[in-house]
């Protein structure tokens, strides 16, 4: 079956401009994406990543702040099967990340789901999810940078005895005036990502292999302080507990989907990038599910309340001494620099790929020729979200991210069996198990999850939909690409490939 957007670069057809509804509409073909992957303004991205530094960045931007500190929202919901509430979590992610692994392998490209809804929804859908991943991308990178700050005076305190002034460790209106730490960190990141993505993926593998390793400490010496009692009665708040703390929970899994952002600079994308996706979120559920069962086990579920049972604290009561903890919150920094790397790659990537298409200036899409990255984009992002983190109280702002995610995540879903109908015969090297039924429910949890957020969620939310649509209408929709160019794009597009349906 033809794709019902290839008219649009036909070299044989007078161009007319199309009505409005019709651009809002026209979606670029699978092989106009794939033809022009890499290619940017003045330059190209550099394929140098396989499939252990993927995976890894899957990894360093979901495993960060959320474990070290989550525990004490679910624990008290869910008592000691909080276990069983990752699984779900986990199960709950699962559906989403199937689809994101056939669109990746499928769809190599730059740009996650905003390059695969362009493809099958029409570019307004596509401004549309871009708009919200640049709302969960640069929120993100700003509040998990501020937490940062809060970990770095906690190892200065227990190491050294010292504490970071308030004026120069919060925003104003939270106490202080700048926030130093918050900036520096995520200006450490812009210089591992300027030297390139290869150079960047090794020291993000660094920062993973600490944070696991942190992990794997904590779960060693705190199973010192199992106790069998501890974890009786199993399920104290019933089902319904355990399903509230599995809704809590599913936002430590956001971040799986990073390595579908580095399309475009895998070695062999349609092979690694589903194997990176799937197997992060496998490493992280089973890491999350041990680190749980520990903590249950070594501390009494009553006592998670608050902030009083986190894992330093565990430690602490099962040792009585401080040098567990200080070794834990040592990783604790690692981790969170790591999700500021992984996250703030993410970003720059999609608007690379915003860019290209012309729905957002075009120096976010200028590659340095020497690095292969997209160095003015980089700075841009990085000054940007340094000063978020470091002059603006985000307060309830960083809640808005969930939204976007979810939403993002259900288009995915929706692409999957969009592109299912409409390309019936291309060669996917990942297929989504059970569909329709699989991408459907993937569909129905992020709606369920979404409408379970409080009204000044939703309220953040429209209000960065509104901006998003003035600037689409206003910029974004005269200087698309598809708008400007009559002609087919360089390179000549791939035929559809014989099926892989079994």
């Amino acid at each position: 079956m033809p794709d019902q957007g290839t008219e649009l670069f036909s070299p044989n057809q007078p161009h007319t401009p199309p009505g409005t509804a019709a651009r809002l509409m026209r979606r670029k073909p699978v092989e106009a994406l794939v033809a022009q992957s890499g290619h940017g303004a003045g330059g190209e991205l550099r394929r140098s990543l396989g499939l252990w530094q993927l995976t890894m960045i899957s990894i360093g931007a979901t495993l960060g702040t959320g474990i070290f500190v989550v525990l004490g929202e679910a624990v008290p919901d869910a008592g000691p099967a909080v276990i069983v509430s990752f699984v779900i979590a986990g199960l709950t992610a699962l559906f989403s990340a199937l689809s994101y692994a056939e669109l990746a392998g499928t769809i190599p490209v730059a740009g996650s789901s905003y390059s695969y809804a362009y493809a099958t929804m029409g570019e307004f859908v596509a401004w549309v999810c871009g708009w919200c991943l640049l709302l969960e991308y640069g929120v993100s990178v700003a509040a998990v940078a501020v937490g940062w700050g809060q970990y770095i005076d906690e190892l200065l305190g227990g190491a050294f005895g010292l504490s970071l002034p308030q004026a120069l460790s919060a925003p104003p209106g939270e106490g202080g005036l700048f926030n130093v730490p918050a900036l520096a960190v995520v200006l450490l990141a812009m210089v591992f990502l300027l030297g390139g993505a290869k150079e960047s993926a090794r020291a993000n593998t660094v920062m993973v292999a600490v944070k696991i390793l942190a992990l794997l400490l904590f779960c060693g010496v705190a199973a010192m302080g199992i106790r069998a009692g501890n974890y009786q009665p199993f399920m104290p708040l019933g089902m319904a507990g355990v399903s509230a703390a599995g809704a809590t929970l599913f936002f430590s899994y956001i971040g799986f989907d990073a390595a579908s952002t580095a399309g475009e600079e895998a070695r062999n994308p349609q092979r690694d990038l589903p194997r990176a996706i799937l197997l992060s979120l496998a490493v992280v559920t089973a890491l999350y599910c041990l680190v749980a069962a520990v903590a249950v086990g070594a501390e009494p579920w009553r006592d998670f309340e608050g902030s009083e049972a986190g894992l330093a604290a565990i430690l602490r009561h099962v040792t009585g001494q401080d040098v567990w903890s200080l070794l834990l919150a040592f990783g604790a920094v690692v981790a969170i620099a790591s999700v500021v790397l992984t996250v703030l790659y993410g970003q720059t990537r999609i608007l690379f790929a915003m860019s290209r298409d012309g729905l957002v200036p075009g120096v976010f899409s200028r590659v340095d020729p020497r690095s292969g990255t997209p160095r003015a984009n980089t700075v841009i992002v990085a000054v940007f979200c340094g000063t978020l983190a470091a002059a603006v109280p985000l307060g309830r702002l960083a809640d808005a991210t969930s939204i976007g995610t979810l939403f993002a995540f259900g288009l995915v879903n929706v692409a999957v069996l969009v592109l299912r109908r409409t390309r019936p015969t291309m060669r996917r090297t990942f297929r989504v198990p059970a569909s329709p039924l699989v991408p459907l429910t993937g569909v129905a949890l992020c709606l369920w999850m979404m409408f379970s957020l409080d009204a000044v969620t939703w309220a953040v939310f429209g209000v960065w939909m509104a901006v998003g649509a003035v600037v689409y209408f206003g910029y974004g929709m005269r200087r698309s690409r598809l708008q400007t160019a009559p002609s087919a794009p360089p390179g000549t597009p791939p035929s559809d490939t014989a099926s892989t349906e079994e």
